[in-house]
């Protein structure tokens, strides 16, 4: 099979759906459902299955249960299952909950630091140099976000060089890796790839990630675009779960089964099941109450439907 030019021969796939897919799900999702979510996203071939939040119930009621969530999943090995941490009392509830690895989340946006979070992009570094610093000290591996990267709600375009000084921030503070996210999916792949340069110029590209949203339906594009350029991971969420609050109109992240279909047809290893995913979101959306966002899951579903009848 002929391929494009610079392509990985194996990509990473950051599964988010059971923390940043469900998180801001109106009604309640019970703790059986989403151990079940990330059960079920284990059997499909998922490495990387980001399971929960230790965040204010306050702020987050939906990730309330996130001691719950941990003390009941089946961990397999070779797989690891980070959580969000904003602070030093989260990482103790996380690190006594027996995670390895933590993601703390900022942003290359004033506007939209101070409505997510209360700071400014310089204090928000701060916040995280402590908790980074303990994660490390507890052997614990930590990721960094960044959202706003392409866009924000407040800002409109955002420079290539703030994400860039976010990120070497971040990763000079001890982040292993750092997420890039569009945050409202404004992004296009000559965007992308600018912001990416950038940011390869203080941080090396096989330390990044792409989180894109598919608001504008650019998501898939875009993360085309990135991995010719030598990005390796990509966060996605099973049937296209999610979205950001603080984004008017802001559709969810990029579906995993959109994303896993894309790299099949482009030759690229990354050891999961398509079948078992598809019927993995097909399962969450039923649960939720919502139509799946995935392209790929509603094909597929459609074609069994039509091969059963």
């Amino acid at each position: 099979m002929p391929r494009l030019s610079g392509l990985p021969e194996q990509v990473k796939i950051v599964e988010v759906g059971p923390r940043d897919g469900l998180q801001n799900e109106k009604t309640m999702v019970s703790t059986d459902i989403k151990v079940e979510l990330i059960h079920r996203l284990c059997d499909a071939g998922l490495l990387v299955i980001e399971a929960t939040a230790f965040v204010s119930p306050k702020w987050v009621p939906q990730m309330a249960d996130a001691s719950d969530v941990m003390a009941r999943i089946s961990r397999k090995p070779g797989v690891t299952y980070p959580v969000l941490v904003p602070n030093l009392k989260g990482l103790e509830a996380a690190i006594e909950a027996g995670v390895t690895e933590v993601a703390v989340f900022g942003a290359a946006s004033e506007s939209f630091s101070q409505k997510n979070i209360n700071c400014s992009i310089a204090e928000s570094l701060d916040r995280f140099r402590p908790v980074v610093s303990a994660a490390r000290d507890a052997n614990i591996a930590v990721r960094g976000y960044i959202s706003c990267v392409l866009g924000c709600p407040y800002e409109g375009e955002i420079a290539p060089q703030k994400v860039a000084d976010v990120a070497k921030a971040l990763f000079d503070m001890g982040a292993y890796e750092i997420s890039l996210g569009d945050t409202i999916g404004t992004g296009t792949p000559g965007k992308a790839q600018a912001m990416i340069e950038a940011v390869a110029s203080h941080v090396a590209i096989e330390n990044l990630a792409a989180h894109f949203h598919d608001t504008y339906g650019q998501a898939l594009a875009n993360l085309l675009a990135v991995l010719q350029m030598g990005i390796a991971t990509i966060d996605s969420s099973v049937a296209g779960l999610g979205g950001c609050p603080y984004a008017k109109g802001a559709s969810g992240n990029v579906a995993t089964e959109d994303v896993v279909y894309m790299l099949n047809g482009l030759g690229i290893d990354t050891g999961i099941d398509l079948e078992k995913l598809a019927k993995t979101g097909s399962w969450i959306t039923g649960k939720i109450g919502r139509q799946s966002g995935s392209k790929a899951n509603l094909a597929l579903a459609a074609k069994r439907d039509t091969v059963g009848a």
